[in-house]
């Protein structure tokens, strides 16, 4: 008899979870026959727990997005708290306490004036509305977005999506239209904020300024890459944006909230967008919500028209309830000043792993936010992978480092140095210990 659902049931051993687990729920990114998912019961800091016991140093923050850390006890107790007092209300017609002040929270740490916000459940939702409000505010339908990118999963979101995740869910939304920044290339390495620029106008000519919306961009690409724009790039997206009435969306989901030694990315760069995504460090995914911040002058378009979207789960309270704890602990252990500072030091640990292993042929940071690219040949820059796939070098990679007890984020050729802000010197080193004595197995893969 099949006792899956009965009541009073013991601890499952790691065994059953992964068995359970297989059989009855659904994987995503994953052929559900090649999974082995590893089971996991505990979090605390920077280290999570597996059912054996096991410990190990999270050095991807997850997702890249448990950023304060786990199991931080003042997230704990609000979100408890919220839950006993007022778990849920329905937010179109009622407000509530931690709404009004996570609003006015936001609007004195969002960039420039960005003021108003809309909450939703997590980051692909909070892009979807984000075009949905700039296609209702500009009366225009094109989406601006780049290659080399990624917006979430949803039907719209991954449309807007630069990279091969949006391959399997094609034909998407209309009126997206991807641009190639030549910086995110292959020849990043010699091509400047100009000639990005110059392809974006190109672009915005060849399809007619007067039908574009907005044009999304990550200040820093996640995913893809870790790929830090040159100074001036957004500053001339900002410009071009202006010029032409295109409004300006900064995916913040992955970047925001101290990831990149700033509140927000595009806070290195005094740039201001007319639209702010944001979500993953918002409660440092305690639980989940997303928002999206709106300048004045999106948002009074909204004073005598109807804003037609919203979902049951929207401005839920128990989320913006973890939303503020989680910005109290920002601010009251100065995370966002410790990634910056903690950054340095990373940035020195990927040099030195330059230096000393022949299959880092490129590496990026700016902040906790960081990516190393191994590669089979410096001089030519052959990727250890190919393009949208995994080879056995990088996967012994992958196995090694989880043996030793230290979670990377592998995609592709490129391996994720992204752990929680609140991470010390010594933990850092730990982490780049083992990643140093994992190198060496693509070490033996290198030509030339």
């Amino acid at each position: 008899m099949d006792t899956a659902g009965s009541a009073n049931e013991s601890t499952l051993s790691p065994e059953q979870i992964v068995e359970w687990s297989k059989r009855y729920t659904l994987f995503d990114w994953a052929a559900q026959s090649k999974l082995a998912p590893l089971p996991v019961v505990a979090a605390k800091g920077v280290y999570f727990f597996g059912a054996d016991g096991k410990r190990y140093l999270d050095f991807n923050s997850q997702l890249m997005s448990v950023n304060i850390g786990h199991g931080d006890p003042r997230v704990v107790e609000a979100v408890a708290k919220q839950i006993e007092q007022l778990a849920y209300v329905n937010s179109a017609v009622m407000t509530t306490e931690v709404r009004a002040r996570l609003g006015r929270k936001l609007a004195e740490i969002f960039p420039g004036d960005l003021e108003k916000t809309f909450f939703t459940l997590g980051g692909a939702e909070a892009n979807e509305n984000a075009v949905r409000i700039a296609r209702a505010v500009t009366g225009r339908h094109k989406i601006l977005a780049r290659y080399r990118s990624y917006h979430g999963a949803t039907a719209g979101a991954i449309t807007l999506t630069g990279d091969p995740r949006r391959w399997a869910n094609e034909p998407g939304i209309p009126g997206v239209v991807h641009v190639l920044d030549f910086y995110h290339g292959t020849s990043r390495a010699t091509d400047s904020a100009e000639t990005a620029l110059a392809a974006l106008e190109e672009t915005i000519e060849l399809e007619g300024p007067s039908t574009i919306a907005a044009f999304i961009v990550e200040p820093v690409t996640g995913t893809n890459g870790i790929l830090v724009p040159p100074d001036g790039y957004l500053e001339g997206v900002r410009a071009l944006c202006d010029r032409h009435g295109i409004l300006m969306i900064a995916d913040e989901v992955m970047s925001g909230f101290g990831r990149t030694g700033e509140w927000f990315a595009v806070d290195h760069w005094d740039v201001v967008p007319d639209i702010l995504t944001c979500a993953k460090g918002l409660t440092s995914s305690y639980v989940p919500l997303g928002a999206v911040g709106l300048s004045p002058e999106v948002a009074s378009y909204f004073d005598d028209h109807a804003f037609s979207g919203g979902l049951t789960y929207n401005s839920h309270p128990v989320g913006c309830a973890a939303a503020l704890a989680t910005i109290r602990v920002y601010e009251e252990d100065g995370l966002i000043e410790r990634a910056a500072k903690m950054g340095e030091v990373m940035r020195r640990h990927h040099e030195e792993l330059a230096a000393r292993h022949p299959s880092v042929g490129a590496h990026r940071s700016i902040g906790l936010f960081g990516c190393l690219e191994i590669v089979r040949n410096r001089e030519t820059g052959e990727p250890m992978a190919p393009f949208n796939s995994s080879s056995p070098e990088m996967a012994a990679l992958s196995r090694f480092m989880l043996e030793r007890g230290v979670f990377v984020n592998l995609h592709w050729n490129q391996l994720m140095t992204n752990p929680p802000l609140c991470i010390t010197e010594q933990q850092l080193a730990e982490g780049f210990e083992v990643l140093d004595e994992a190198l060496k197995l693509t070490d033996e893969a290198v030509t030339g």
